[in-house]
């Protein structure tokens, strides 16, 4: 597992700063106006980095940045780890935005138009682009759009230099740690000292982190004591087809694995 970030240390690109940032209002419409050359009125939180949870068995969904607006909800993800379920983890998002907008007995017009987004450290699709946006279409005919009002778009910070648009390059230069003076950038910048300065979160990012680090140590305790244990069981059975003496085998198995002579027993 990697060093944890101090507080102070944390750039727009961790996900729980950027979650922290785009709790402003304003910045969060200014973004999302930028990215997707629309204009909203007004949006409301649905909850900042919220957990989807629709049923006992299901995966749940923990977003990033989740607003809705009269028409539209948006999920922003901020993704700075390269993994390549992406765009399968964009439509498992999707379809669980969906089931959160529309209740139990209403129609499926009364499904809002939906964003996911996800501003990426990398190129999810290697080719190059700054921007990847991703609509359902006939295809057999490229002409005809399914019109089902889902979109995902993907933003690569890596590549900011091939961006059309001004404002979203200058916006994915400094996701990608550079420097710029674009005035929303400036703006952003405020914000996130503005933010470091919040003792609380500072708080609630470490805590987080530290609690990561533990459940990640966990995990690989067990994963290593069954590695070792399916290597003890392994080593017997071949040497009792050899028909090594049970007591050589016990010698054998507590020297290389430093077990004692009551747990070696267990294995033969």
């Amino acid at each position: 597992m990697r060093r944890i970030e101090t507080w102070e240390e944390l750039q727009i690109k961790n996900d729980f700063l950027f979650a922290k940032v785009m709790s402003d209002k304003k910045i969060c419409i200014k973004l999302l106006e930028m990215l997707l050359h629309i204009k909203i009125k007004d949006i409301k939180y649905l909850e900042k980095q919220k957990a989807l949870d629709f049923q006992k068995d299901a995966k749940s969904v923990r977003l990033d940045v989740y607003v809705e607006g009269d028409e539209r909800v948006f999920d922003i993800e901020i993704q700075a780890t390269e993994k390549r379920n992406l765009p399968k983890r964009s439509r498992y998002y999707q379809g669980m935005i969906d089931l959160n907008t529309i209740k139990k007995g209403e129609d499926y017009e009364e499904l809002k138009e939906s964003y996911v987004i996800f501003i990426c450290t990398f190129d999810p699709f290697k080719k190059g682009r700054a921007q990847y946006t991703f609509e359902n279409v006939c295809l057999e005919d490229k002409e005809i759009r399914l019109n089902d009002a889902s979109r995902r778009v993907f933003f690569n910070a890596r590549d900011y230099m091939t961006a059309e648009n001004e404002d979203i390059r200058e916006f994915l230069k400094y996701v990608n740690g550079g420097k710029s003076n674009h005035p929303f950038v400036k703006e952003l910048e405020t914000r996130v000292e503005q933010v470091k300065e919040n003792k609380e979160w500072g708080l609630e990012y470490m805590t987080l982190r530290m609690r990561e680090k533990e459940i990640w140590k966990e995990a690989t305790e067990e994963a290593t004591e069954k590695v070792t244990e399916e290597g003890i069981k392994k080593m017997v059975l071949v040497l009792k087809e050899l028909n090594v003496p049970q007591q050589t085998i016990l010698l054998k198995i507590q020297n290389q694995y430093d077990l004692s002579s009551e747990v070696a027993k267990q294995y033969l």
